[in-house]
């Protein structure tokens, strides 16, 4: 299976594992507040890593990650503001005006709007069968969340919720512009940010923090749901393009789904395993894609990890062990050729 395609299953199980711990904590704390702990616990333990990774890797040169550089911070801030403040504040909005059966079918819109941007405003490629599969994997998660017939209750509830999905899913496609860089790196920030930025919103709308024992355990649920399955969704956009991953994140609500009944003791009913079908036929449709075409590689420059394969044959000013990844500005030369791809770092081409 394509690293990839790991990576972004990884972090939809993370993601999908934190939500039925995350209930628990949701009548003891207010929402926004909860928002605001979980990125401050994501941020926090993702800095403890970024500065374990410093000390043990300090004097070496192999296997460095490329640091977030200044062209990279515009799109870094732009991906904070919109996936970190506005979508959290929005969606607590939305909840508290619509009902929640409502609030989880308009959820799947992330999937759909991150998909639509990525492919009409960012030129990412697909293709019928890549739409087909997004398709099976949307409706596989409305199916999911379908406990009720919905009520739409107040138009402004609703509005709000898909306006929160509008802002991660531009959050998603600008995350993808500075993917090369340090995925750690990245996330960190982004939690540090918009965490520090909910708590300050929730004590001025007057509400109190929890106890410690209450925002620690708000802190490791965010650390692992929300931290590093940040860093693995950055990783597989790097490798898949921002359409692709996000229909692999998808998979999250069953994760979710089948956890919450593992501790509820219940037994998954048919909704849930016609839903399963539809979202493993999605993802089937995505895993055996096959995408090869002549293609042409414009000059290029710029810095990530790479080792020196058909995409990287360049000069080196200093000494390099051949057998390890290294990080440097570099540049790549015009190259037409043809193999299997993704829309990677490097294949943002047209067709």
């Amino acid at each position: 299976m394509h690293k990839g395609v790991v990576y972004a299953l990884l972090a939809a199980a993370l993601f999908g594992a934190s939500t039925p711990f995350a209930k628990v904590l949701v009548d003891e704390v207010a929402p926004i507040t909860l928002a605001g702990l979980f990125y401050v616990g994501s941020g926090l333990g993702l800095l403890a890593c970024f500065i374990v990774r410093a000390l043990a890797t300090r004097g070496s040169t192999a296997d460095q990650p490329a640091k977030l550089s200044a062209a990279d911070l515009p799109w870094l801030g732009g991906a904070t503001v919109f996936g970190g403040i506005a979508g959290p504040v929005l969606l607590m909005l939305g909840l508290s005006l619509t009902p929640a059966s409502t609030a989880s079918l308009l959820l799947n819109m992330e999937g759909v709007l991150t998909a639509l941007l990525a492919w009409f405003v960012f030129k990412e490629n697909f293709d019928r069968r890549i739409f087909a599969g997004m398709l099976l994997i949307v409706v596989a998660g409305v199916l999911l969340s379908w406990e009720q017939i919905p009520v739409l209750g107040v138009p402004w509830g609703a509005l709000a919720i898909v306006a929160a999905c509008l802002c991660w899913g531009i959050d998603n496609n600008l995350t993808r512009k500075v993917s090369a860089s340090d995925a750690l790196q990245i996330a960190c920030i982004k939690g540090l940010v918009a965490g520090s930025v909910n708590v300050g919103i929730a004590l001025a709308l007057g509400y109190r923090l929890p106890p410690m024992s209450t925002m620690l355990t708000a802190g490791v649920i965010g650390f692992c749901g929300y931290g590093l399955s940040l860093v693995l969704f950055v990783l597989a956009l790097r490798h898949l393009g921002t359409a692709r991953t996000g229909a692999y994140f998808s998979a999250a609500p069953f994760v979710g789904a089948m956890i919450s009944l593992l501790m509820l003791g219940e037994v998954p009913g048919v909704v849930f395993w016609c839903a399963a079908v539809l979202m493993g036929a999605g993802i089937w449709l995505h895993l055996t894609e096959s995408h090869a075409h002549a293609h042409l590689h414009e000059p290029l420059s710029h810095t990530h990890a790479h080792g020196h394969d058909a995409h990287h044959q360049h000069a080196h000013d200093f000494a390099w062990d051949d057998k390890k990844t290294h990080v440097h500005p570099h540049k790549h030369t015009a190259l037409r050729h043809v193999h299997p791809h993704y829309p990677d770092i490097h294949h943002r081409h047209r067709h």
